[in-house]
């Protein structure tokens, strides 16, 4: 886990890999609470048998469903000191290059990629860029944006 310790240390940090999460398996499980979730039920996902007859040969995790994990992944690799809080603040980028099929494993690789000074604190940008294992192309790449602060 990389710790950053207030503002000196998030700038020291700047442009360097945060870390790399461990392997999550996408169970259909997961997948069908998410749709039950988001009301996002369409077949590709939540249809194992018909979705066998498609070109991808079986469902497929919802790209958000991708970009939700990025929170719990996060925990996992990076802690802060020295601030009174962070927020996430959005996200300027998101894209889905590749499908995450069900029963593959992914983790993600974090990059801290840009820190510009607000008032009280910075915001931070962080790419996150999930891998799905033996695959060539991730599956999602996302700037991940967040607020920290220094006084509370």
């Amino acid at each position: 886990m990389t710790t950053i310790t207030g503002l000196d240390g998030l700038r020291e940090a700047n442009g360097t890999e945060l870390g790399v999460t461990d392997w999550h398996e996408v169970t259909q499980a997961e997948v069908d609470a998410f749709a039950d979730a988001t009301g996002d039920h369409q077949w590709i996902h939540v249809d194992p048998e018909r979705a066998k007859q498609s070109p991808l040969g079986g469902t497929i995790a919802h790209g958000l469903f991708t970009l939700s994990l990025a929170p719990a992944m996060t925990a996992t690799l990076l802690s802060f000191e020295g601030f009174a809080f962070a927020l996430n603040y959005g996200y300027n980028r998101v894209r889905f290059p590749a499908p995450l099929p069900v029963g593959s494993r992914v983790r993600m690789r974090a990059t801290l990629a840009n820190v510009e000074d607000i008032p009280g604190g910075a915001q931070i940008t962080i790419v996150q860029t999930f891998e799905r294992e033996g695959a060539d192309k991730p599956v999602c790449v996302a700037e991940s944006l967040a607020r920290v602060y220094v006084g509370g």
